[in-house]
């Protein structure tokens, strides 16, 4: 079994690759501007789980996702000839929400900066 650093080693390098073939290698209008948010590999090299994200959020998850598993078999082929590995991880693609909760966590912090309370109770607004 691979040690903990190995395995972040496979999934980092698994996350550069696919990263790099959606960006030169994949027509699939599904999969444009989408990014790859991390990607974890299990103990046993059998599964990656890869987390992807949008510049348009959560509206196009589910037709990005839909994009990724039609075209995991290429994905994985591609990676397999990339990552020298005896055993090669299936791909599972999943969601990732946390572009867009740290967007929204970023406006609530703006807005409350706008909207300082004073020490007795009145609002300063700047």
């Amino acid at each position: 079994m691979p040690s903990k650093v190995r395995i972040e080693r496979i999934a980092d390098r698994f996350r550069r690759e696919l990263s790099e073939m959606l960006i030169h290698e994949i027509s699939d209008p599904r999969l444009h501007q989408i990014f790859i948010t991390d990607v974890r590999v299990d103990r046993e090299l059998a599964f990656a789980d890869v987390y992807v994200s949008a510049v348009e959020g959560v509206a196009r998850s589910e037709e990005i996702l839909q994009g990724l598993k039609h075209a995991a078999g290429f994905l994985r082929h591609e990676l397999a000839s990339r990552v020298e590995l005896r055993a090669f991880p299936q791909l599972r693609f999943h969601w990732d929400p946390t572009p867009e909760n740290a967007d929204h966590i970023e406006r609530l912090l703006v807005e409350l900066r706008q909207n300082k309370p004073t020490t007795n109770g009145e609002q300063i607004n700047e």
